[in-house]
């Protein structure tokens, strides 16, 4: 089992959304724009200036800041 952070997953791979952390206001938008603990997210790329990230799940692209994507706990073991 292998939890990282959407920050650190490399362009091109994926990993199922585990946990998310911060400020119950942070987590609360998360959830709102679909990050929830169970679905597959694939970060596409990063930015030409590395912020922000391009990401896919639950069928839609989404971008997210770099502090966010330090938010969110993937399981990349489960997302191959």
């Amino acid at each position: 089992m292998s939890i990282i952070t959407v920050e650190q997953l490399p362009p091109g791979s994926s990993g199922i959304v585990s946990e998310i952390q911060g400020e119950t206001a942070i987590r609360r938008r998360l959830m709102e724009m679909g990050i929830v603990p169970g679905s597959k997210l694939t970060l596409v790329k990063w930015a030409p200036l590395g912020d922000p990230a391009e990401c896919q799940i639950r069928g839609y692209k989404l971008s997210l800041r770099r502090a966010e994507a330090a938010l969110i706990t993937v399981d990349t073991k489960k997302g191959e």
